[in-house]
């Protein structure tokens, strides 16, 4: 039995079903994603006046991993039109490097939470915080590469940069460590919910174009305008995840 409307588009949309399809699954990942950015507005807005944080995370990093997403956009149109001209060769080329654009972005996306996982908050028995990278944990001690901060004196924010440097810390001293998890602040609780959301449609996008590029390309020799079509599907899901990330980079890394 053949299915219709793979290839034809259907006479009361006008498109074939895999893009109708497409389409409408867009539309309830809109839903999902405006949700998520609502609460973000709605948690920041009743956050106290300067008890939101800022510069917690790596603004360079974020413009690099922008920067991939924007080239992994353009590499997956040139390969849907390089299948309209027929040159599939070419198509190889440019779906392989926006398969490669996609583990670029995940493996410095990782890099950040492992960033984040590593540095620790230590707040001790006199009230200070130390607040820095781990550099060791033993039952005796624990040692953060990083800075004191004393809540009572009030410093403006971006005043100045403090000094990095080693600091030891004796287990009895400390009353609470935490790391910056999602467990540690309300922010950090959304980034990594809304990165971590973006990171999974990332990873679903690049398994679906990869196998579209290796075993999946095989029907391009016996039906390439339905294969054809597949690819601009792909490529529809793939401009909503970097859409997604064009408006989380502002959000969580600028403002």
């Amino acid at each position: 039995m053949e299915i219709p409307y793979t290839v034809k588009p259907r006479p009361d949309t006008g498109l074939y079903n895999a893009k109708v399809g497409i389409w409408l699954f867009l539309a309830s990942e809109v839903m999902l994603f405006g949700a998520l950015f609502s609460a973000y507005i709605l948690l920041r807005v009743g956050a106290a006046a300067g008890t939101w944080p800022h510069g917690l995370l790596n603004v360079p990093l974020g413009t690099i991993n922008t920067l991939v997403l924007i080239t992994s956009s353009i590499t997956v149109v040139m390969a849907w039109v390089s299948l309209k001209l027929n040159q599939f060769g070419r198509f190889k080329v440019y779906q392989g490097v926006t398969l490669l654009c996609a583990l670029g972005f995940l493996g410095i996306k990782s890099f950040e939470y492992k960033d984040k996982f590593s540095h620790y908050e230590i707040v001790r028995t006199d009230g200070k915080i130390v607040d820095g990278h781990l550099v060791e944990k033993t039952k005796d001690h624990v040692i953060l590469s990083g800075h004191v901060i004393d809540p009572s004196e009030k410093v403006e924010h971006g005043s100045h940069t403090p000094e990095h440097t080693e600091i030891t810390v004796p287990t009895a001293e400390i009353k609470k460590m935490e790391n910056y998890g999602p467990w540690h602040s309300t922010y950090l609780a959304i980034y990594f919910t809304l990165t971590g959301l973006h990171a999974l449609h990332v990873i679903g996008g690049a398994v679906v174009i990869g196998f579209l590029w290796g075993p999946g390309s095989k029907m391009w020799k016996t039906d390439p305008e339905r294969f054809t079509n597949r690819i601009e599907v792909s490529g529809l899901f793939w401009h909503f995840v970097d859409l997604v990330w064009i408006f989380l980079f502002p959000v969580l890394y600028l403002l």
